[in-house]
């Protein structure tokens, strides 16, 4: 990944602008300036500004009528965040007993400030996982990150028989809701949704008889039992 010394020089709104130009796949292609001023919460002026920033040392490349995509070296700090965010999540949720609705917070914090060493310390100690407790890749220290092979619960078919892969972490209150609902990852449910539109209705999972009303759309990526769908990158 990137050297520490190096990122030692980024602070932290320069992190998290990267990271959050990953997570809309800036890393494939132009992502408009309102779209991640949008993701940030914050104006189009002020991406603007830090964008001119991010440009000058080399970290995103800004074109003016198509947005800004990151570089080579861009990508890999944010994906050295992203690898510190997904370790954090796992290291909450096994050794300190976090549930998976409080852990994003959390990391959010910590994975500026964690060392490499911190890093690869968690990472032996949790016995090298390969995803974060929501069913996220985590990226490898080279910068590799696994392929998906599930797709969004609104690709999927009526009385499709699905195992639960990854869910979104961006809204705590949704992750308690799902876990109460036992549609947890690694959970078989069957999907059955309403005729009339393509809002996402129910599931039912082994955990309960009864159905799940979801009415969101796609917090849950799945797999069947014969065959796997590509998914659309995590939002961490």
């Amino acid at each position: 990944m990137v050297e520490v010394a190096r990122r030692s020089t980024f602070t932290r709104a320069q992190e998290d602008y990267l990271k959050a130009l990953y997570h809309l796949h800036g890393d494939t292609r132009p992502v408009p300036t309102r779209e991640l001023a949008q993701r940030l919460g914050i104006s189009s002026p002020s991406v603007s500004e830090m964008v001119t920033r991010l440009t000058a040392q080399g970290l995103v490349e800004h074109d003016r009528y198509r947005g800004q995509q990151l570089t080579r070296d861009g990508r890999k700090v944010a994906l050295e965040l992203v690898r510190h965010h997904r370790l954090l999540e796992m290291f909450l949720v096994r050794v300190l007993g976090y549930s998976w609705d409080e852990v994003h917070e959390e990391a959010e914090r910590l994975e500026h400030v964690i060392s490499e060493r911190m890093e690869q310390r968690i990472f032996e100690l949790l016995g090298r996982p390969e995803l974060d407790p929501h069913g996220h890749a985590i990226p490898s220290r080279t910068g590799k990150v696994r392929a998906p092979s599930e797709r969004a619960l609104s690709e999927c078919h009526a009385g499709e028989k699905l195992v639960v892969q990854g869910v979104s972490d961006d809204d705590p209150a949704r992750l308690r809701e799902l876990e109460r609902r036992g549609l947890c990852r690694e959970r078989t449910s069957r999907w059955s949704p309403r005729a009339s539109t393509r809002a996402l209705s129910s599931c039912a999972s082994r955990a309960s008889a009864s159905a799940c009303p979801l009415g969101w759309r796609g917090p849950c990526s799945w797999s069947g039992a014969k065959k796997t769908w590509p998914s659309r990158r995590a939002a961490t």
